[in-house]
């Protein structure tokens, strides 16, 4: 993006957030900065790094159409504090939408039904331990058409239709769907549920499910997951592939402001990652964390370790 184009964004951002003031559905200006001063030892070398983890820099907003309809949208942009070519705006999810009695629907950017329905069991997603290093599935796909049914006592279910035009795509049609039970933040239920389903999604099918549960303090989760390659990135279908299964246990307590965080996560003929780490919070947006994160994979020798402290403010 060049500088131009970051100027007329930022000039949008800012003539479209004052105007909202006055808008009977405002215009939300959010986002966060995560960075780490991370010690990163990989192929048996270590490097210290001041690195981003998703940062990011959006907007989203809501227009009532009429008593039964609302129009919505997200515009979101990954923010790389350490790109050193300054060019650090990348596209994460941007869609419109319509959303009523019959649920929400929505085109553009945006992930999967299968990565949605991961909730938060992932206790160190964007950091060095994500699930996305072992697990195929975590997918932002470039041109998605999603649907998502209305809540039933706390069940709902969704579709993602990717695109065949999508260079991720391989030219071939996708399809991605969940069904979920409960809250994935676990304040409105104890428990959350998801199993998901990705046939042809960026050369993959995948099956996955996904529970976690709160008792007081503790929060307990664990993913279940088979993956199997169908297509290569020239769109040729794959034959003989063998199905390989894998499995991620977390868990997180909290006392008072600290989170006490350890995961363990391993892939069938891969390898597998185990992650500590805490989090302290400073104020409702803004905490300090460190983690340790190693990896272990099939016929390496050496074990991939990554220790990082951080501080993370959202707005």
């Amino acid at each position: 993006m060049n500088v131009f184009c970051k100027t007329l964004l930022t000039s949008a951002l800012a003539t479209a957030t004052l105007a909202s003031a006055h808008a009977a559905d405002p215009l939300t200006v959010y986002g966060k900065l995560n960075v780490t001063a991370q010690s990163n030892d990989v192929n048996d070398e270590a490097t210290t790094t001041i690195q981003s983890n998703a940062s990011r820099f959006g907007v989203k907003g809501a227009f009532e159409l009429s008593s039964s309809l609302e129009a919505f949208y997200t515009v979101e942009y990954e923010v790389d504090t350490g790109d050193e070519e300054k060019e650090n705006f990348k596209a994460r999810n941007q869609f419109v939408g319509l959303k009523g009695n019959f649920g929400a629907f929505s085109v553009g950017r945006n992930d999967t039904m299968l990565k949605i329905s991961q909730g938060k069991v992932d206790q160190f997603n964007d950091l060095s331990g994500d699930l996305k290093n072992l697990f195929k599935g975590e997918n932002r796909i470039e041109q998605t058409a999603t649907y998502v049914t209305p809540s039933f006592s706390g069940f709902k279910m969704g579709v993602t239709y990717a695109a065949e035009g999508a260079n991720s795509q391989y030219a071939q049609d996708g399809f991605s769907v969940a069904a979920m039970y409960g809250d994935a933040k676990l304040k409105k239920s104890p428990i959350y549920a998801a199993v998901a389903y990705d046939a042809d999604v960026k050369g993959y099918e995948v099956v996955r499910a996904t529970v976690q549960g709160k008792i007081a303090g503790l929060k307990l989760g664990g993913m279940y997951q088979q993956q199997e390659a169908t297509y290569d990135s020239d769109g040729n279908p794959l034959v003989d592939q063998e199905s390989k299964t894998g499995y991620l246990l977390s868990a997180a307590y909290t006392i008072d402001a600290v989170v006490l965080k350890a995961q363990y996560q391993d892939m069938e003929d891969k390898g597998d990652t185990w992650s500590v780490g805490g989090d302290y919070k400073l104020g409702k947006p803004t905490k300090l964390f460190a983690f340790y994160t190693n990896r272990s994979y099939e016929k390496v020798e050496n074990d991939d370790k990554y220790f990082g402290v951080g501080l993370e403010h959202k707005f």
